[in-house]
């Protein structure tokens, strides 16, 4: 990196602006960058990293300071641009820092942001624009670079002091140098990584312990009694013998719960035997009590069997007359249809007849189908004249038709010509209301681009108003303040000549016997002055200048807010106009009239009227459109339907004539065949009932014969039937039938008292009934209280062992609980050691890190000695040969190792810290130390060409051959094409150096001046 140009515009002490040309100062590779002290010449250096990184050194870098120049112009920007040259790509780097700049209008001062620009150059192209954004920027400009901001200060901007500082500094602060140059963060994540990993994995370890220890405990609550008998538990969660010592004790208790659990087999094996035998007595008595209650049921059942056997008799005797009735029952069903049969076919003959004429009534089946015949044959002979009739009167209705369709169509151009009559006056006004709402529409829009300003300048008149009356209370006040500040200053400089006429009393207040006056020397005091009356001591005074200068902060402040007030009362009356206060508001003197508040809200209530009307009437031009398009439709609709209706008059005029002579012809026939009736289907409709009567009747005839016939035959298979079944008549076999739902009633009896029969006779020849019955009552309470107190030893017994069994079974699954957990624990406790001895050993904590340093400071302290290496080649032509810098990792007290740093005096042979130099042997060797660190954080950030340094200050602490020597080994940096500035105010330098860069101190503001 070469920088080639600097200009600095009302920066730090620069006030005006000021151009650096680092290609002419570093024409002759080492140059000087002098003046006195405050001159600014370290201001030089901020500005370039104020370029580069928008912001100056961090020590420099204080909250609230501000970049501006206090010297420059207010309407000069502070500005610094830098070009420089990085890698192969020529840039310019422009920065605005965020300052206030005058306001366009009005007084006062509005806050301005940052501002950034980047331009690049090539050959093709000249300068072009890059980047406006700062973060781009910054971002470009660091990975050109490939150093921080921290960085490019240490090592382009060598800051001596800090470097000495350096030299004597402890481990721990070289550490947080060296760890931002280098950014060993990722080395101090990697340690706390692992330490996180050793907390998580000892946690788990912990975690699982407890688990182990509350199986321990449940195993412990599931044993009961038998875990009493072994040693409890004491070792807490995360030492190693927990987990034995669990499996121990859940192993002594399982033991001792299976030896609980054989007793109780054996008792429960006893309780069963006896209450076996229980139960035999038991249901040996209620046996016998069983077959004593069935022998006694027997005997009341044969009891009652026998009452119910008359009536059993009556049912058999009942339910076999039916059944013999059942065999002539579907002769009786026959008869009985046949019956039902004839006198429906008497009835429907009845019917016929009375429908027939007179002569008639005793016609037989023949006749009547020769009538029926007949009247068929003079049906048939009608077809031809329904035709003709049905076509009649087809023509009737067409000819209505015609008629419906001629007054329709005659309405249809009565309406075509009244509505056409209208239309030139109906077009016209059409047309006059869209051109009347497009004028709307124009006015409309002028008008609001009227109301808008008018209501822009109404709002300013009204804050103008208000800020009227704050400006006039802004007066009274910063009158009242400069009253105040007036009287104050008065007070304090009347108090302050009462002091100064009284200073002499003050003095000889302070006068010791045998020690000089401060004021006139003499050992002697005869007659010291003494305070008189009124006398002002120096808290008065303080106080009094304390009150004045609040009262002119006071003033300044009602000064600064009158300012503000009348800048917002100037915008408010620009932007109305002129307008002035509203009735009752008092104009200032700085005003002139203009149109008034109410004046401007008459305006706009005007102008707001007139658009609003505007704005309906325009609205309607959509309106008028449709409503005009509508017309010229309903134009064009009616003008067709009044052709239409004519071509279709003409039509129907030659159709009605030939329908008129069609239908002269038609009713000459049709009154030859119709007769006495109106219509050929009447007299067709006669012709057809007559023919229907004449078939209904011959049918009911033919049936009433065939009915008649069937019932006789049923009469005789029914006397046959009922001779056959045993009885004397027909009649006789109808009352014994029965339906089958009383047949089914009849049987159920008979069949349930013959099954009870069977029953008993079954009961009566059963042997152990008969025994039982003669011996002595059954006692079966006596032996079910014995089975159940047999049972009860048995459930008790068996709750013991069930409880015992429950517990093994609770041991057995903690046990294997606790061995599977144990079993898991193994992985996660050699990992949790594992990670422990990492983890101590990143953190310098282990035994096996035998110089307790941690991962950062070992990786520091590798940096720490490529730098000492760095800086010893040029300490020692710096030192003549003497002074060697070596890196120490002994441990110094109880610290630990890694960034110790000693100077080896080759003269003595002798290695000591460097906290023991003198001030010029820290000044070469920290110089030695910064530019071995630039070498070494160099090649670290990708081996970035440096090709211009900056050295602030040190060099006044050197005599003179040193000096020489140091500036030899500056000036051999030329030998790689680098470029050196030497930062100091030492005169003996600008005779050394011929290259100079001059920071002239001036009242106005600081200046540079190039010396070549």
């Amino acid at each position: 990196m070469r920088l080639h140009r600097l200009s600095i515009t009302a920066f730090g002490p620069f006030g005006t602006t000021q151009e650096v040309d680092f290609d002419a100062l570093s024409s002759a590779g080492l140059f000087l960058l002098h003046g006195p002290t405050g001159a600014g010449k370290t201001s030089v250096l901020d500005a370039v990293c104020f370029a580069l990184y928008g912001a100056v050194p961090g020590a420099r870098q204080s909250p609230g300071a501000s970049l501006r120049s206090d010297h420059a112009p207010v309407d000069l920007p502070t500005e610094v641009q830098l070009e420089l040259t990085v890698g192969d790509r020529r840039l310019e780097v422009t920065r605005r820092p965020a300052q206030p700049r005058p306001k366009k209008r009005g007084e006062g001062f509005t806050p301005e942001k940052a501002q950034s620009r980047l331009r690049g150059h090539t050959p093709e192209r000249g300068w072009h624009a890059l980047s406006t954004s700062h973060q781009e920027i910054g971002e470009e400009l660091t990975r050109l670079i490939g150093m921080s901001r921290d960085q490019f200060c240490q090592v382009v901007l060598l800051p001596q002091g800090d470097f000495a500082r350096f030299l004597r500094a402890d481990a721990e602060a070289r550490g947080k140098l060296l760890g931002r140059l280098f950014d060993t963060r990722r080395f101090a994540a990697v340690e706390e990584r692992l330490a996180q990993l050793r907390r998580d994995a000892e946690a788990q370890v912990t975690a699982a312990d407890e688990r182990i220890l509350a199986l321990a405990q449940r195993t412990a609550q599931a044993a009961g009694p038998a875990g009493s008998e072994a040693a409890p538990v004491t070792a807490r969660p995360g030492e190693p013998g927990l987990a034995g010592a669990v499996l121990e004790w859940a192993a002594i208790a399982r033991s001792t719960a299976r030896e609980r659990l054989d007793i109780a087999h054996g008792a429960v094996a006893a309780a069963e035997d006896r209450q076996r035998t229980a139960r035999l007595a038991l249901d040996r008595e209620r046996e016998l009590a069983r077959l004593q209650a069935r022998f006694e049921e027997t005997r009341m059942r044969l009891a009652t069997l026998e009452e119910g056997r008359p009536e059993h008799d009556r049912c058999q005797e009942r339910l076999e007359r039916a059944r013999k009735a059942d065999r002539g029952a579907p002769v009786l069903e026959l008869r009985d249809e046949a019956e039902r049969a004839h006198r429906r076919a008497s009835a429907a003959l009845d019917r016929a007849r009375a429908q027939l004429p007179p002569d008639l009534d005793d016609a037989g089946p023949d006749r009547l189908a020769e009538l029926e015949r007949r009247f068929r044959q003079e049906l048939g002979g009608l077809e031809s004249a329904r035709r003709a009739e049905a076509r009649s009167l087809a023509i009737d209705e067409e000819r209505e038709s015609l008629e419906r369709e001629s007054r329709a169509d005659e309405a249809t151009v009565r309406d075509a010509d009244a509505w056409l009559a209208d239309w030139d006056a109906l077009h016209a006004g059409l047309r006059e209301r869209i051109a009347t709402a497009q004028e709307a529409a124009t006015r409309a829009e002028q008008l609001a681009g009227l109301l808008a300003p008018a209501r822009r300048r109404l709002e300013a008149a009204r804050r103008r108003d208000l800020l009227t009356a704050e400006v006039d209370t802004a007066r009274r006040a910063l009158a009242e303040a400069r009253e105040r500040a007036s009287d104050a200053q008065e007070t304090w400089l009347g108090l302050r000549e009462r002091r100064l006429r009284g200073i002499a009393a003050e003095l000889a207040a302070g006068l010791v016997a045998g020690v000089p006056c401060t004021v006139c020397g003499s050992a002697e005091h005869p007659a010291p002055a003494t305070e008189g009356d009124g006398h002002v001591d120096r808290a008065a005074e303080e106080a009094a200048l304390a009150a004045h200068r609040d009262a002119e902060e006071s003033r300044a402040r009602a000064e600064q807010a009158l300012g503000l007030v009348r800048e917002r009362r100037a915008a408010a009356r620009a932007e109305a106009r002129d307008a002035t206060p509203e009735a009752g508001a008092a104009p200032g003197a700085d005003e002139d009239p203009g149109p008034s508040v109410d004046e401007l809200r008459s305006t706009v209530e005007r102008l707001a009227a007139e658009h609003a009307e505007a704005h309906r009437t325009a609205a309607g031009t959509h309106a008028a459109r449709e409503a005009l398009d509508a017309a010229e439709r309903e134009y064009r609709e009616r003008l067709g339907l009044r052709q239409e209706a004519e071509r279709r008059a003409a039509a129907r005029t030659s159709r009605r004539e030939a329908l008129d002579h069609e239908q002269t012809v038609l009713r000459g026939d049709l009154d030859a065949v119709r007769g006495e009736f109106g219509s050929v289907a009447a007299y067709a409709e006669r012709l057809t009932r007559r023919v229907a009567l004449l078939q209904e009747a011959a049918e009911a005839v033919r049936a009433e014969q065939d009915a008649a016939r069937r019932r006789k035959e049923a009469d005789g298979r029914l006397s046959d039937a009922a001779f056959r079944a045993g009885f004397d008549t027909p009649e006789d076999a109808a009352s014994a039938l029965l339906d089958p739902a009383a047949q089914r009633d009849l049987q159920h009896r008979v069949d349930a008292w013959q099954a009870e029969a069977a029953a008993i006779a079954d009961r009566r020849a059963e042997r152990d009934a008969r025994e039982a019955a003669e011996q002595p009552p059954a006692r079966p309470s006596a032996a079910r209280d014995g089975f159940e107190a047999a049972e009860r030893v048995v459930r008790e017994a068996s709750a013991v062992r069930a409880a015992a069994e429950e517990r093994c079974a609770e041991l057995a699954r903690l046990s294997r609980q606790a061995a599977d957990e144990v079993r898991e624990l193994g992985p996660v406790r050699r990992q949790y050691e594992r990670i422990a001895r990492l983890a101590g050993l990143a953190a310098g904590t282990s035994a096996d890190n035998e110089r307790k340093m941690r991962l950062e400071s070992y990786v520091l302290a590798a940096r720490l000695e490529q730098v000492a290496a760095a800086a010893t080649a040029r300490l020692r032509r710096m030192s003549s040969g003497r002074y060697t810098l070596v890196h120490s990792d002994a441990r110094t007290g109880g610290r630990r190792a890694g960034l110790g740093l000693h100077v080896v005096d080759a003269w003595t042979g002798s290695e000591r810290d460097t906290a023991t130099l003198s001030g010029g042997e820290t000044f070469f060797v920290s110089l030695a130390l910064a530019l071995g660190l630039a070498d070494v954080v160099t090649e670290e950030a990708g081996g970035v060409r440096l090709d211009t340094l900056f050295i602030d200050e040190g060099f006044g602490s050197l005599d003179d051959q040193t000096l020489d020597d140091v500036l030899d080994v500056l000036d051999s940096l030329r030998e790689r094409d680098r470029s050196v500035g030497i930062v100091s105010h030492v005169a003996d330098l600008r005779r050394r150096i011929p290259a100079r860069l001059e920071v002239v101190k001036e009242r106005q503001g600081s200046s540079v001046r190039h010396r070549l």
